[in-house]
């Protein structure tokens, strides 16, 4: 039942309820011709109180209160009780779909800063020992000619080899549109040209990619009975060719050229580390599936 307070009015002794409206006080109330006098011990007796004009326009109770509290021991009276309304669909709705994403962008974000630690550990780290094969990953060159990135790569490939780690040097890269020689083609003749015996150098010329030439590498590696690989790349390159040489069953290491034109923590570096953790992850979706990933990740940087 809903309560409304009426206020008494000094003057002229009416009520009114909270919409201004007059309320007539019952008769029992009102003092009326022929009443016994104020004081006098035999008043007539009163009539029967006629029915309020509307429900509740006579009660002078105090508005019903909102409960205060959750109840919970403790906490203030005062405090006020929460209201718990039910949501519309469309809006539980909403409130998941922006909860889903908020968590895949932190989820996204977490996962590329781990894939670029990873990355970045993996540049810094020299992990040149006894091989079966050394695996040069080629790069641009330029009518033949060895681009500076590519000679760097090579020259580092040499010391390898002279220090004795691996009896065979594998050069890989295709053509471009528009070259007449092959990446690989140009980085043998460069290793010839320093004193490698031919027969020890091996060509996979048919790749446009990393992921196509450690495939063509893999297989050449299996007919040769080679089984164990030291890759040789720029740094921020060499995590990506581990996973792949992994997924293609070679047991790999790996060496970053040092004299690189691609500076270690500069710039270029970075902007190219930021590419390759795109790399990372497009060959995560492409070749198996995530969860699969993350684990031989782990292995990769931890193991």
């Amino acid at each position: 039942m809903h309560h409304h307070r009426v206020m008494t009015s000094p003057r002229s002794g009416g009520r009114f309820d909270p919409y201004g409206r007059t309320v007539p006080l019952p008769p029992a109330v009102a003092p009326r011709h022929g009443d016994a006098a104020p004081g006098s011990f035999a008043p007539s007796p009163a009539p029967p109180a006629p029915a309020p004009p509307w429900p509740g326009a006579w009660d002078t109770a105090e508005p019903a209160q909102e409960p205060f509290g959750t109840g919970d021991p403790g906490e203030p009276e005062w405090a006020p009780r929460r209201r718990w309304t039910r949501r519309s669909l469309w809006g539980e709705t909403w409130r998941w779909v922006i909860a889903f994403a908020i968590f895949a962008a932190l989820a996204a974000a977490a996962f590329g800063s781990v894939v670029l630690f990873a990355i970045q550990r993996q540049a810094r780290l020299d992990q040149a020992g006894p091989a079966d094969a050394i695996v040069v990953l080629g790069t641009a060159q330029w009518n033949g000619y060895p681009g500076p990135v590519l000679q760097a790569r090579l020259d580092h490939a040499l010391d390898l080899y002279w220090q004795g780690l691996a009896p065979y040097i594998i050069v890989t890269g295709g053509r471009m549109q528009g070259d007449q020689y092959t990446e690989a083609e140009a980085a043998r003749t460069y290793l010839i040209d320093r004193g490698v015996p031919s027969d020890v150098i091996l060509m996979e010329s048919e790749g446009r990619d990393s992921w196509e030439s450690m495939q063509s590498v893999s297989a050449m590696a299996r007919d040769v009975g080679l089984s164990r690989v030291l890759l040789v790349s720029d740094g921020f390159h060499l995590f990506r060719l581990k996973l792949m040489a992994h997924d293609l069953g070679l047991d790999a290491i790996a060496s970053p050229a040092v004299n690189s034109p691609i500076v270690p923590g500069g710039p270029g570096e970075r902007a190219y580390m930021v590419r390759e953790a795109g790399g990372v992850v497009e060959h995560l979706l492409r070749r198996f599936s995530i969860l699969q990933r993350v684990s031989a990740m782990a292995r990769f940087m931890f193991g």
